[in-house]
Formats: C-alpha cells, sequence, structure tokens
C-alpha cells in the first residue's frame, strides 16, 4: 500500500499519511471488510482511491518529486550518478503518463501484482490492462532511447 501511495504521491511523507489514513479506515470498517473475498485488492483499491483524491485536493498542489529508491554501496560515482539520472528520466516520463496507465504500470511492475488481481483493483479488463502496460513500456523505451540517441546520428 505504501509503495502505490509513493509512486502515486511522490512524497514519502504524503505516503506515509496516506497508508497510516487508509489502515485507519480500513482498520474502522471492520465489518464491511469481512464481505470482501480479496483483501489486498480491496485495500490497494482503497489506497488508489485515497492518493487520487489527495492529488485533487489543494492540499497537495505543491509536491515535489524525490526519489532515494536506489542506493548501492558498490557502484563508483558516476554509475550512481548514472541510475540517479535514469530514474529521474523514467519520473518524468510516467509523470506526464494518464494516472490510469502509471496506477497500472506500479501495480504490475514493480508491485508485481498479477493481471486478475490488477483487473480487481482497476474495474478494467486483463486485455485493457495488457494494451495499457504495453503503452507505458513503449513509451518509457522511446523516450530514453531518444535521450540516449540525442546527437548520434
Amino acid at each position: 500500500m505504501y509503495r502505490l501511495a509513493l509512486r502515486l504521491l511522490i512524497s514519502k511523507e504524503s505516503a506515509e499519511d496516506a497508508t497510516q489514513e487508509v489502515f485507519l479506515k480500513l482498520w474502522n470498517g471492520n465489518e464491511k471488510i469481512k464481505n470482501y473475498a480479496n483483501l489486498e485488492a480491496f485495500a490497494m483499491t482503497v489506497t488508489r482511491n485515497y492518493c487520487l483524491d489527495q492529488l485533487k485536493s489543494k492540499q497537495n498542489s505543491n509536491l515535489k518529486m524525490i526519489h532515494n529508491n536506489y542506493e548501492s554501496h558498490e557502484r563508483s560515482i558516476h554509475d550512481q550518478l548514472e541510475i540517479t539520472d535514469e530514474l529521474e528520466q523514467v519520473s518524468l516520463i510516467l509523470s506526464s503518463l494518464p494516472e490510469q496507465q502509471k496506477i497500472i504500470f506500479q501495480l504490475r511492475d514493480i508491485e508485481q501484482y498479477e493481471f486478475e488481481e490488477i483487473a480487481e483493483i482497476t474495474k478494467m479488463n486483463e486485455t485493457a490492462i495488457r494494451v495499457a502496460l504495453s503503452r507505458v513500456r513503449k513509451k518509457i523505451r522511446e523516450e530514453l532511447l531518444k535521450k540516449h540517441n540525442y546527437g548520434i546520428k
């Protein structure tokens, strides 16, 4: 839940707050939760909806992008800078995509959810999810290649 919130809200503090709020909602609605077959999918859906609501509110209109997801003590400083730059580029590309594609990419490629679970969370059919995921991956690949091949003829 936290990783999905972090992907959508970008700020660690906002993601932590969102996760805590969702846990409180789930705890307070304990009786209603028992009716759901897949609790994990329900929790992810609640998280997604809460984060989207937060993004729409003015409270989070000035979030800044902070990514410290990757740290390695074995790599040189040059390698670390390249990796950081690459992550920033991917983040910029992802930020330009529609919310639905961001969510699908997050759930499949980062969270490693199965297509059935993503379909349950997003209320989309699996074919549409596969198409959207393919488009996201293609867009990321094209944009990174464009950046890497800039100036090369």
